[in-house]
């Protein structure tokens, strides 16, 4: 049975006292896993990220971390698991050097500054960043800020990871060299929550999908299940990943194996075709 890290159950929150951001939220949150939050803007996933990670407190509901209910003055508990990366770098990044913006969130844990200086440079190793460490991070490219925000993150030893739409404004090089290190994240163990509109990208990567619309979440499972339900998407106005689409019409016209799940990717496809031959 897979551990529940993290439960949310009937989240609502307002930020003007008038509409609700989230308005009757529920999702868990399993150990290890990758799971994929897709809606709409305005759908309500940085909210709920904002309540994941206890900078937000939600007005009503219930928030349990390791089984433990969370309350508003339990709230640092969620800061000390859950770390966010913001879309975009420049709203995170405060300091006048990439090193001293790594070490800002273990100082002001307060902790001895032998341990501070071991975990930024950890940091520093795993996102490939000690040439820039001297360097100010406003004289970085996105993608080379993407990876500081990151390295803040990985100081504060978090192992509830949260992404909100990690690939926005990177090339294709830099959304690569970001899925290779959400890639090494997962092998480490953490757990991985990504927002995004990409839908190729949340169908390869997610283990799990999670469909968020007008403050509620209307679906979470298997990226093929969620993706099928073709009611869902016209809810929600999203589309299925381009791969399923294609597999699911070679299907229909016999051309795949009877029974045979749909692959992750390109090659995956082609390989399964080819056995077909």
């Amino acid at each position: 049975m897979r551990e529940i890290v993290f439960r949310a159950k009937d989240l609502y929150f307002s930020y003007d006292g008038k509409k609700n951001a989230l308005d009757g939220a529920s999702l868990d949150l399993y150990a290890g896993e990758r799971l994929a939050v897709l809606g709409a803007n305005g759908a309500g996933k940085s909210t709920f990220f904002l309540c994941l990670n206890g900078v937000l407190a939600p007005d009503h509901g219930t928030m349990l971390l390791d089984g433990e209910l969370i309350g508003k003055k339990e709230r640092g508990r969620l800061c000390r698991r859950a770390g966010i990366v913001f879309q975009n770098a420049d709203d995170q990044i405060i300091a006048s050097t990439v090193a001293a913006e790594v070490s800002f969130g273990p100082m002001n844990l307060r902790l001895p500054e032998a341990e501070v200086a071991c975990r930024v440079e950890h940091a520093l190793d795993y996102m490939e960043l000690q040439p820039f460490r001297a360097r100010p991070p406003h004289e970085l490219s996105g993608g080379e800020k993407k990876r500081v925000t990151i390295a803040d993150i990985l100081a504060m030893e978090n192992d509830i990871l949260l992404f909100d739409e990690p690939g926005a404004s990177l090339d294709p090089a830099g959304e690569e060299r970001l899925e290779a290190v959400l890639d090494r994240l997962h092998a480490d163990g953490r757990t991985l929550v990504i927002s995004t509109h990409d839908m190729d990208f949340a169908y390869r990567w997610a283990d799990r999908i999670a469909v968020f619309c007008a403050g509620r979440v209307l679906a979470a499972g298997a990226p093929e299940t969620v993706f099928r339900d073709t009611r869902l998407m016209a809810r929600t106005h999203l589309r299925p990943p381009l791969l399923l689409d294609v597999f699911d019409r070679l299907a229909a016209r016999g051309f795949v194996p009877a029974g045979a799940a749909c692959p992750k990717t390109p090659d995956g496809l082609e390989a399964l075709l080819g056995r077909e031959k």
